[in-house]
């Protein structure tokens, strides 16, 4: 039996979160060991997995980057490989491949309070022993995204393609392609694939708001140009932390308002043949769901030039030649992709148990949105759904530091948040806080969050930094445990 690979930190998860995890871990305290559990065989995570025409950043790159390494590229709104590369380039640059066990796909994780250690099993049998456990697989099931069983599936003559599993040899050129979906995705597909399609049509259910912006940062590149390139990237990120923080706000107070001002924004970039209603004017209110970003507005200058439509009917069935609709029109298609959504779990995945205990992640209180009472020392990597995934991303990391430096220096070993606390902190509210489909399927066997804090995880960037970077570790609810019996080394 081969022995168990020991560690101080374990991180799983070699994407975006992950690579910044380890080089924050890396910068604050050199003299811990750690590794990155990978399941892939690259790194990269989402910015890997997906390869579907078109993907990029629906934040801008200033704050999506790491704040320690300067994003150079003079586009601000990225496309998928450039953001690939640029994760890649960090991880080559702070050393982190070395400490990646590429293939190890984590699929369990055992507490032993005896022994104040964390032990993980992977899919091929290898063990790891760690005394933090920082999961940083983000959400998203890598297995598949969410797949609907449209009647008449099986008659359809043509090709089917979810955007997680997009095939490489995918040929539309010169064919009619239907894209199912109104979310990010889909107002991506539609605009990178119509040059090459016959048409490309956009059938939604219900439509979403979306903002066009420009994909380049006239103001960044000014700033970038007079200031040395360090406090350049400081002060851009500070500029978009704060106008996005703004803005949410602002739409989120007025919501009648903020509806009105996107749609008249849109209906002027619309050709005459499509209406804003219904098209563009979604039953909810700005940020019940995230709003979808168009870089240059490239999805209006699809619609414009009569390579792209949109339609917004429900789906009776497929046929042998396309989509009939419940209004009795039929969508020819040689193509159907369904961009209907993607797949949420918990934890990567993992199954886990504390001193035998299995653990129900739905059942979960997060405390400030990344550790949950009852589960000492682990950490789950969760960002923002209103701003770039990385602001929160990073400032977790700077916590799980900060809670490490805090162990070594009292002699503790443990940090557990208390698990009563969770219980007086309101009624459970989903994790993810928006009413987005995928969200809605997951929501039960998502771990929960409170009504107050620190049970509570807020959208806002700015009370969370204040939050993560001062306030004091021993508030009360986080509790530090000492040696029960001797460590293992």
């Amino acid at each position: 039996m081969t022995s168990a690979e020991h560690v101080d930190v374990l991180i799983v998860g070699a994407g975006l979160s992950g690579v910044g995890a380890a080089c924050r871990l890396q910068e604050r305290l050199p003299g811990k060991s750690y590794a990155i559990l990978e399941a892939r065989d690259t790194i990269g995570g989402t910015w890997d997995l997906f390869r579907y025409p078109g993907i990029r950043s629906d934040s801008d790159m200033f704050t999506l980057g790491y704040p320690f390494r300067p994003w150079k590229d003079p586009k601000a709104i990225a496309d998928g490989p450039s953001i690939l590369a640029y994760v890649r380039e960090t991880a080559a640059a702070y050393g982190i491949e070395r400490h990646i066990r590429f293939g190890h796909r984590a699929v369990g994780a055992s507490w032993s309070s005896a022994d104040a250690l964390w032990t993980v099993s992977t899919a091929h049998g290898a063990t790891f022993t760690c005394r933090f456990l920082y999961l940083c697989s983000g959400y998203y099931d890598y297995a598949g995204g969410h797949v609907v069983d449209f009647p008449g599936r099986g008659e359809f003559a043509g090709d089917i393609v979810h955007p997680q599993q997009w095939p490489d040899e995918l040929d539309y050129d010169g064919k009619q392609v239907v894209v199912i979906g109104s979310g990010a995705t889909a107002v991506t597909l539609v605009p990178a694939m119509a040059p090459r399609a016959a048409r490309v049509t956009m059938l939604q259910r219900s439509p979403s708001y979306i903002v066009a912006r420009p994909g380049r940062d006239a103001l960044a590149d000014r700033i970038r140009a007079l200031l040395p390139e360090h406090l350049a990237h400081r002060v851009v990120r500070g500029k978009n932390v704060v106008l996005g923080t703004f803005f949410f706000q602002l739409l989120r107070r007025l919501p009648d308002r903020a509806s009105r001002t996107l749609r008249d924004r849109v209906a002027a970039q619309l050709p005459a043949s499509i209406p804003v209603d219904p098209h563009f004017v979604p039953d909810y209110n700005p940020w019940d769901q995230r709003l979808c970003l168009v870089p240059d507005a490239d999805l209006f200058q699809a619609l414009r030039s009569g390579k792209a439509d949109i339609v917004t009917d429900r789906i009776a069935r497929f046929t042998p030649g396309g989509v009939l609709l419940e209004s009795g029109r039929e969508l020819p298609a040689d193509v159907i992709v369904t961009a209907t959504g993607l797949r949420l779990v918990a934890f990567g995945g993992i199954t886990l148990t504390v001193d035998g205990r299995e653990i129900e992640p739905g059942e979960q209180r997060a405390y400030k949105g990344m550790m949950f009472g009852g589960i000492p020392n682990l950490a789950w990597c969760v960002g923002y759904t209103n701003n770039s995934w990385t602001l929160r991303a990073d400032l977790t990391s700077q916590y799980v530091c900060r809670l490490l430096e805090h162990l070594d220096r009292r002699g503790f070993v443990s940090c557990t948040p208390d698990a009563a606390g969770a219980s007086s902190a309101g009624r459970p509210r989903p994790i993810v806080d928006l009413a987005s489909g995928y969200i809605k399927r997951a929501a039960a066997d998502l771990p929960k969050q409170g009504e107050r804090r620190p049970w509570m995880m807020r959208q806002n960037y700015l009370l969370d930094l204040a939050d993560m970077r001062f306030n004091r570790l021993e508030d009360g609810v986080m509790r530090f445990g000492r040696a029960e019996s001797p460590v293992p080394a």
